[in-house]
């Protein structure tokens, strides 16, 4: 097993009266891609900050093995940082916020040059270095954004909403980067909205809401610990009344598809036989499949979950 790159325990981090991190604890193996994920509010960006020592816990540790010594905080060169608000100077150059940002990294002014001459190559924006970041778009801002943040070839980069402004294209050609810089010996933690491209990314990933750890671990282990992760879509012919699925045994909630489709998610203790079973005497069915609950459906129901718990217990 790799080592942990990161170990972070039990951190809490209030803002007068509002917990933002609450005993938060979790660690990322050197070598992997490590996903943060959570709803708007769930306390990814207070973490980000205080794994950056922007911010300082108020308990517990945040410990660093980036070469073979474990300490607090990390040397400038070690780390890269992509954040999700644009960070350089927009008055200036696209070349020279990128040789700006690689000294500041410790990098020679001559290599730092070469480096970000072969990364505006390679995100089509040679041609442009000349020009004032402003005078980019929001797509191509986030391209240099990214460089910058790579460009010293760090042992750990933290990726703030790293496919903001990215049209597909350029969305799929970030997924080729970041797994071709994790397979370069980069650890990369990672921040982002897109389920559909995490769950294609990420070795393991960790769920946050109001502040707390709501599901860690890899793809598998969180759709094997989902109360969601049953699901079975049958195609039905005829008209059919969308009440009656409510009443099937073991049912949590359906979806109408396209063409006389329907998605069943079932709770975890329920019997798929039972299930079947009474959707047999029901409905005229054609055609069934099961089906991988996607990480956002596994995620959205953790959350709701979450909150009716905390509602349960008065919190």
């Amino acid at each position: 097993m790799n080592p942990h790159l990161l170990e972070v325990t039990s951190i809490e981090k209030e803002f007068e009266s509002v917990k933002a991190v609450d005993r938060l604890s979790f660690h990322v193996q050197a070598g992997d891609i490590f996903a943060l994920l959570g709803p708007n509010g769930a306390g990814k960006t207070t973490v980000v900050r205080m794994l950056l020592r922007i911010l300082h816990p108020d308990r517990g540790t945040i410990r660093y093995c980036l070469n073979g010594t474990s300490r607090e905080k990390a040397l400038p060169e070690e780390i890269g940082y992509l954040p999700e608000e644009r960070g350089l100077y927009r008055e200036i150059s696209v070349y020279k916020n990128l040789t700006y940002m690689g000294i500041l990294r410790g990098m020679q002014r001559e290599e730092a040059g070469r480096a970000a001459d072969e990364w505006l190559a390679r995100l089509d924006l040679r041609e442009r270095k000349n020009e004032k970041l402003d005078q980019l778009s929001k797509g191509n801002q986030q391209k240099v954004q990214f460089i910058a943040s790579i460009l010293h070839r760090p042992k750990f980069a933290i990726l703030d909403e790293p496919f903001s402004g990215l049209d597909p294209v350029n969305q799929e050609s970030f997924l080729d980067i970041i797994r071709e810089l994790r397979s370069s010996g980069m650890t990369i933690l990672l921040s982002a909205h897109q389920m559909d491209l995490v769950q294609r990314l990420a070795d393991r990933v960790l769920l946050m809401n109001r502040g707390r750890a709501v599901l860690e671990g890899t793809i598998a282990e969180v759709r094997a610990s989902s109360a969601a992760f049953k699901k079975v879509v049958l195609k039905v012919e005829g008209a059919t009344d969308g009440a009656q699925f409510e009443r099937f045994d073991g049912v949590d909630h359906f979806e109408a598809l396209a063409d006389g489709e329907y998605a069943f998610s079932l709770r975890q203790e329920a019997s798929m036989s039972s299930f079947l079973a009474a959707a047999a005497a029901h409905l005229n069915i054609s055609d069934i499949r099961s089906q991988e609950s996607s990480l956002h459906e596994i995620f959205l129901r953790a959350i709701n979950n979450e909150r009716q718990g905390a509602i349960r217990k008065g919190r």
